[in-house]
């Protein structure tokens, strides 16, 4: 199960964050200021209806005359039309705030998240990521687009109420209004307490979609290792968890509700009490008394109204308090305002400023080590000329990954530099390294979309015929082509409707397609089996010719024709050399492919004794 602690927050009301969250907004600011309109002319002629009652019972009730009512029908017709037009338009024009909104924090947040570093990938699991782009965004939208609506339309209906309710009678509004100070400090102490729970139930939200990340991505590993039971006993002490603290965080909102809905009884109680002795002692009107306590009873639905949207923006908070999070957060490996300036950013590329890449690659004293964790390497130095292949091999945590993660500048050096070409690639864009590298995993990732589309994202402006030269290349356009569509077959989800070696080979041909300088192979073969390993042996043969190459090799018959092979243990080069020369050293590298090579013999035997 997934062990991320994410952040704590621990600040009650926070204005600011909703200033930030109200800029956000600020595209739509025409919607929300009609909006705000709208909503502000619902609450006055909610507010005028009382008075229309008033005037009724005055007028034509208590007299018992029916003189002119028909005037005071259609005034009345007339206010009701125009409030379902009001609501008509409210409801339009809020939906399309809260889409909008929605749809553009989520653009800048994917945007953002192409732009953070491999670090912050390696430490914030995928599900976490997933509930702030989805269920976190989306509370935001709700509480901007609906929450003003609620927010003025309560706002504008209790101005209203109470300058009508002092116009009426004065002493008589003080005397029912005398609640409304009770009511703040009950709010204030809800307040905190509505946050925290809130922030308790957004946290174990991220934790079960973290979880139901990990159950997909890994169901056939749970499968193969018969897990269902367990897996299924931790989601449901997880799933425990979410629903004890959102029925927590239900209960104070809940409690705090009816304390309001009392309070306003009371006001409601103290104005008919009053009231009663004024309508007795002949000091009001029956009219004003009945619209009196209407007014007390609309007084506080709005109040109950903004209780529940108080209720809701503690709850936002804490969703946007996770949102900002990750859209402020910045980058470990990032450009500098004068590389920026000159060869532009990952977006707005200036490529005609950009050098050629001749291939010539120095590590210079480099050590590093990842964020509070001991140093992988530490004063490694290696030259390697243009066209060179070079060869990395040792045991895992060796520091081979390390090493090509810090030539594609997926990190940077702790201490000390690394020249492309002898400048120091910090002084050079991203974007230009990363467009001269071609980089192919262990386990290739493909998108969904067809052949011809993946092999393609490696230059988006290739034509059908570069496309193919490219799997020819590699020796993947024989497979392509007993596929059912050929080129325009369907890859599946991640590519699961191919073999491991074909999604290799097409994840291959997309980077050659690009035509780097610089190639890195990590494991490419080591996951295939021994025909597809031939073949893509051949195809890397032609591709490396004349190109600065790195190669991460498990199997180490694979590397024999290398240039260079450094055997790495614990961050430093111990042997290096071409695979004869290490091989008549009789040392480390030595025993590895010995060791290697005898294992492999067995199998082989062992397979011809089955056969």
């Amino acid at each position: 199960m997934n062990t991320y602690q994410e952040q704590e927050y621990t600040k009650p009301f926070n204005i600011d964050l909703w200033k930030k969250l109200i800029r956000y907004a600020r595209p739509y600011k025409r919607d929300l200021l009609f909006l705000a309109v709208i909503m502000a002319a619902s609450g006055g002629i909610d507010a005028i209806f009382p008075l229309m009652n008033r005037y009724a019972v005055d007028n034509f009730i208590i007299p018992g005359k029916l003189g002119g009512l028909w005037i005071f029908a259609l005034i009345y017709a007339a206010l009701i039309a125009v409030q379902a037009l009001n609501v008509w338009m409210l409801i339009c024009i809020a939906g399309r705030i809260e889409t909008g909104l929605c749809y553009d924090i989520r653009k800048i947040g994917f945007k953002k998240l192409q732009e953070l570093s491999f670090s912050y990938f390696d430490r914030t699991p995928v599900g976490w990521i997933m509930a702030r782009m989805t269920s976190d965004i989306q509370r935001l939208g709700e509480t901007v687009a609906w929450g003003l609506v609620d927010l003025m339309w309560g706002s504008a209906m209790m101005v209203a109420t109470i300058g009508i309710m002092l116009y009426l009678n004065w002493r008589l509004a003080l005397i029912t209004l005398s609640v409304v100070p009770v009511l703040a400090v009950v709010s204030i102490y809800f307040q905190r307490m509505i946050l925290m729970a809130y922030r308790q139930v957004r946290r174990i939200n991220s934790q079960i979609t973290g979880a139901f990340n990990e159950g997909i991505m890994g169901a056939k590993t749970t499968k193969t290792l018969a897990r269902e039971e367990e897996n299924l006993k931790e989601f449901k002490e997880l799933t425990e968890r979410m629903k004890h603290s959102s029925v927590r965080a239900v209960v104070v909102s809940s409690i705090y509700m009816p304390i309001v809905m009392v309070l306003g009884s009371i006001g409601t109680g103290l104005a008919l009490w009053f009231g009663g002795e004024g309508v007795i002692g002949r000091s009001i009107s029956y009219g004003t008394l009945v619209a009196f306590i209407t007014y007390t009873m609309q007084f506080f639905e709005p109040i109950r109204e903004l209780a529940r949207i108080f209720a809701e923006l503690q709850n936002s908070q804490a969703s946007a308090e996770r949102v900002f999070s990750m859209i402020e957060t910045q980058p470990d490996v990032k450009d500098s305002p004068e590389v920026i300036e000159k060869y532009g950013d990952l977006f707005t590329p200036k490529k005609e400023n950009w050098p050629h890449i001749k291939g010539d690659v120095t590590f210079h004293n480099v050590s590093f080590s990842y964020k509070e964790g001991e140093e992988v390497l530490k004063d490694f130095n290696l030259e390697v000329k243009a066209g060179e292949t070079i060869a990395l091999v040792g045991e895992t945590g060796a520091g081979k990954s390390t090493i090509v993660n810090l030539l594609c500048r997926f990190y940077e050096p702790t201490k000390g530099e690394i020249r492309i070409d002898g400048v120091d690639y910090r002084k050079r864009s991203q974007l230009w390294l990363q467009s001269n590298i071609g980089y192919v995993l262990q386990t290739p990732h493909l998108f969904s979309g067809t052949v011809k589309e993946n092999i393609r994202y490696g230059r988006l402006d290739a034509s059908d015929e570069e496309v193919i030269e490219a799997a020819k290349l590699v020796n993947a356009h024989d497979f392509i082509m007993k596929l059912e569509k050929g080129y325009d077959t369907e890859v599946g989800e991640g590519g699961n409707r191919l073999s491991t070696g074909q999604k290799q080979l097409i994840s291959f041909a997309r980077a050659v397609l690009a035509n780097p300088r610089i190639f890195v192979l990590d494991e490419a073969t080591s996951s295939v089996d021994t025909e597809t390993e031939q073949i893509i042996q051949d195809a890397i043969q032609k591709v490396l010719r004349g190109r600065t190459s790195f190669v991460i090799a498990h199997r180490l018959s694979t590397i024999r024709s290398a240039d260079r092979i450094l055997v790495i243990r614990n961050g430093r080069v111990v042997e290096q050399g071409t695979h004869s020369e290490l091989l008549r050293r009789r040392g480390y590298y030595y025993r590895l492919y010995t060791n290697q090579f005898m294992e492999e013999k067995e199998r082989e035997i062992m397979l011809q004794m089955r056969g």
